[in-house]
């Protein structure tokens, strides 16, 4: 491997070129009005709505026994929610959701780009003449599509990488023990942290058997992680280890029904993880890297000395193949085994995919290392910037939005959101009953709940990773006649549930059904009654009822609103 090199003192203009391309990229998010699109799917409908209501309570560093937020689920313990020491949660308690999602998503992203170019200059890309790509690659690792809402969990492990390797090196410093512990505040414990952690004390144990020396500082510092981990995310240590009394719904996860077995469906799975990745952590091409490590080992050589670059990305690739094949057959091993060893419902260890874009660009920064300095070089790290950039789906939705040419099926924030329309909805509820939204308990149908939280309802439905299997089991009669209809979504809740959400069978999972061109479910099986039981009163649709008698509903209004993506129906218990 290339040496180390020593810090500089100052930024080299190369690292001042990639910070300007990043802002420059980031304008295309400016829009006027909120008019500005961000990823909805498991992140509009989930990840800003336990930040926001958090906020809105007042709960969000409030971690006593009991405490419940009554906004979601008629009262979410508030310990199966995010720890409040994310940044994410700070931000919105500054600011407006859409300017704190997007300020946010630039610092993780400014926090990538300086992290993998610390790596790579100190590790990676060392000399002189270097900083340039390495410059290059950092910013084609900060516009990876990685989920932001997770914080640094994927962009952010190159410092980590960089503070171990320090460790291993050298006494530690304060900066040190502030980068793990920053790294801790701003990412997942159960997304990312758990598996940075199995491969630090992997790295770690093959080191010391590799060099016969344990290497005490850089082991220090991975507690030291665990330990951050464990204070940032104490409600969900305390929920589910200490207090005993949360048992939640991932209990009944059943993977033998999820997830198509067989051996062809595994196959398939492990070369969309080794090829593409997975899209939570990064969804790219990897083109670039298994090029340029095709490249690298051919271009070396034949006589001696030979470096040894053909022998670490042999087994730099052979692990990525491990991994990919152990994430595309994980459901069916899960499946397998679930009866036997329960707990696996519980603990998804396919994440451990939230490693592979660092493991990928890890094997593009050693083959660049060794490949001749010219042209090749660039293209192959242009390659991955474009490829990169053009899975962005926030950003080429974004640049397509100034050019005119969203997708009318990818509305932006202010129409997904439709505060407008939403407060017609409150102000009519309040005028005609004097209530206010805490008053009473909507659910949503054809729309996710997480629009009508953002518009400061109270639901009984929410999208949410956590939450307890009495509520599951209790939410299960309102829908159980259109479960009993659709075998799809029957599977879709009870072996899974994530959705707790009001479904139909003529809807299926279309769970956003905008006002053009509509829908109008024609018969939809709905217990009132135990909806009732639950302390519901209305179900705001985004599709017509054509006999809403049948349900045990009345029409209590429609609403439109211009530039709001959907329609609505509100429906009353009539009973």
């Amino acid at each position: 491997m290339p040496q180390a090199i020593r810090n500089t003192s100052r930024p080299q203009p190369a690292l001042w070129w990639a910070l300007l391309a990043l802002l420059a990229l980031s304008l295309v998010y400016l829009a006027p009005a909120g008019r500005t699109y961000i990823l909805l799917d498991d992140n509009l409908d989930t990840e800003l709505v336990a930040p926001y209501v958090l906020v809105r309570e007042g709960k969000a560093l409030d971690y006593r026994p009991g405490t419940v937020v009554e906004r979601l689920l008629h009262g979410l313990p508030r310990n199966a929610m995010r720890p409040g020491l994310q940044p994410l949660v700070g931000l919105q308690a500054l600011l407006p959701t859409l300017p704190a999602y997007l300020l946010h998503e630039w610092l993780v992203r400014l926090a990538g780009l300086l992290s993998m170019y610390w790596l790579l200059r100190r590790y990676g890309l060392p000399g002189p003449r270097q900083a340039g790509l390495s410059a290059a690659l950092a910013l084609a690792w900060a516009v990876l599509p990685a989920y932001t809402a997770y914080g640094v969990s994927v962009l952010g492990q190159p410092a980590v990488v960089v503070v171990l390797l320090n460790l291993r090196r050298r006494p530690a410093r304060w900066t040190d023990w502030a980068v793990l512990v920053g790294f801790a505040v701003w990412s997942s414990l159960v997304l990312a942290g758990l598996f940075v952690l199995a491969g630090g004390a992997a790295a770690l144990a093959w080191d010391a058997v590799r060099t016969r020396r344990v290497a005490w500082r850089a082991a220090l510092g991975l507690v030291l992680l665990a330990l951050a981990y464990l204070v940032v995310e104490f409600p969900l240590v305390y929920s589910l280890l200490l207090s005993g009394r949360f048992v939640p719904h991932r209990l009944e996860f059943d993977y033998a029904r999820l997830v198509p077995g067989g051996v062809g469906a595994g196959l398939k799975s492990a070369a969309l993880y080794f090829l593409v990745g997975q899209y939570h952590s990064g969804l790219f091409p990897h083109l670039a890297p298994l090029l340029a490590a095709g490249a690298a080992g051919g271009l070396l050589p034949a006589g001696p000395p030979r470096p040894p670059v053909r022998r670490y990305l042999a087994l730099a690739l052979g692990l990525l193949a491990l991994v990919s094949v152990f994430c595309g057959f994980y459901p069916q091993l899960v499946g397998a085994v679930q009866n036997v060893v329960p707990p696996l419902r519980t603990l998804n260890l396919a994440r451990l995919h939230f490693l592979l874009p660092l493991a990928w660009f890890g094997v593009l920064a050693l083959s660049l290392a060794y490949l001749p300095a010219g042209r090749g070089r660039w293209a192959l790290v242009s390659l991955q910037l474009a490829l990169g950039l053009g899975l962005n789906t926030e950003w080429t939705r974004n640049a397509g939005r100034l050019l005119g040419r969203l997708p009318a099926s990818e509305p932006t924030y202010a129409a997904y959101v439709a505060p407008d329309l939403f407060r017609q909805v409150r102000q009519d509820i309040r005028t005609r009953t004097g209530q206010e939204p805490a008053a009473y308990r909507v659910a949503c149908l054809g729309l996710p709940p997480a629009v009508a939280s953002l518009n400061d309802f109270y639901t009984l439905d929410a999208y949410q990773n956590n939450y307890p299997l009495a509520y599951k089991h209790a939410f299960r009669p309102v829908i159980a006649g259109e479960l009993a209809k659709s075998p799809e979504l029957r599977t879709y809740f009870d072996a899974w549930g994530n959705r707790c959400y009001l479904f139909s069978a003529e809807l299926g999972k279309d769970f956003r059904v905008g006002a053009r061109p509509g829908r109008t479910v024609q018969h939809w099986q709905f217990n009132a009654a135990a909806f009732r039981q639950l302390g519901g009163r209305y179900v705001l649709s985004a599709a017509r009822l054509a006999h809403p008698g049948q349900s045990g509903l009345r029409l209590f209004g429609q609403y439109a609103a211009p530039g709001a993506f959907w329609q609505l129906w509100v429906y009353e218990v009539s009973q």
